[in-house]
């Protein structure tokens, strides 16, 4: 009886011991898998040693004491913060409610100091403040109007200073949108109404020029075809005197020719009496006359030769 209880008191203990070496192996086992670890392409690794920042891990595979070490992974791609209500005040105190995102990063080369300080939340205990912070200081540093017509350096300055702000936080800033501005709809009418004004006031400033242009060329072709008409004038008048000119010249070099060839002649007959002769008989026509005066000689011809 007392060897039956023996073997059978044996047997359950043997079972626990098995069972307990199992459960140790497991165990072992467990831990020793759960001691290696990854960091995704994108993330950097905050290794904790019981509680503290220890070290980084950058991707890939990785190992850390058993129970002892923690790893939290954070993001190291631009991540995008989306505020779908921003109130602001402009300068001349008209109230805008605004959609505006940011994207975003951490620095990789500070991601301990910001788990240090921050935790995994940094962006809602440093940049949403900053960013509502600086979206209203540089809002308020504008008017409605202007607000309106240059959004786009509203939008740099309040680039420029969230950056200012986050920097020296591991916080980058790639960029700022504000994706809406909704004024109140008085206000809205009004600067409607203004810029319609304004669009109105530049076309009939630009038909004021386009007119002034116009009539420029109107006097210029007018005056262009009045210097014409001049010119035309005077080169007429010109050639009416080179004509008149040419005439005269003309005339005076025929009375000078025939005054010259008379002048020659009557030297000629002062020279010579006989040539005086010679001209009649040239000029006779041989017809003697039909009738003769009495006592009268026959003319110019000189029979009794010399």
């Amino acid at each position: 009886m007392s060897m039956m209880n023996q073997g059978s008191g044996r047997g359950p203990v043997a079972l626990l011991r098995r069972i307990a070496l199992g459960g140790a192996v497991l165990v072992g086992v467990i831990v020793v898998l759960s001691s290696w670890y990854t960091i995704e392409e994108g993330e950097i690794g905050v290794v904790l040693r019981n509680g503290a920042v220890h070290d980084v891990a950058s991707p890939g595979l990785h190992f850390k004491l058993p129970v002892v070490d923690a790893v939290v992974a954070l993001s190291t791609r631009t991540e995008k913060l989306h505020l779908p209500q921003v109130a602001a005040y402009s300068q001349d105190i008209q109230a805008a409610e605004m959609t505006m995102s940011v994207n975003y990063r951490i620095n990789a080369g500070q991601v301990k100091e910001i788990y240090a300080r921050l935790g995994v939340n940094y962006a809602d205990r440093i940049l949403i403040p900053a960013l509502l912070d600086r979206t209203k200081a540089v809002f308020g540093r504008y008017n409605a109007p202007a607000i309106v017509g240059e959004r786009s350096k509203l939008v740099a300055e309040i680039t420029e200073s969230l950056r200012d702000a986050v920097t020296d936080e591991g916080i980058i800033v790639e960029s700022v949108q504000i994706e809406n501005i909704d004024f109140s709809d008085a206000f809205e009418q009004a600067i409607e109404q203004r810029m319609q004004a304004e669009v109105e006031v530049t076309r009939l400033r630009q038909n004021l020029e386009r007119e002034k242009v116009q009539a420029e060329i109107r006097r210029t072709a007018a005056q262009g075809q009045a210097d014409s008409t001049v010119v035309q004038a005077r080169a007429e008048a010109d050639s009416s005197a080179l004509r008149a000119k040419a005439e005269a010249d003309a005339i005076r070099l025929r009375g000078e020719a025939e005054a010259a060839a008379i002048r020659a002649k009557g030297e000629a007959m002062k020279a010579s009496p006989d040539l005086i002769d010679l001209i009649r008989a040239e000029r006779w026509d041989g017809k003697l006359p039909a009738t003769m005066v009495p006592g009268g000689a026959v003319p110019f011809v000189d029979v009794t030769g010399r």
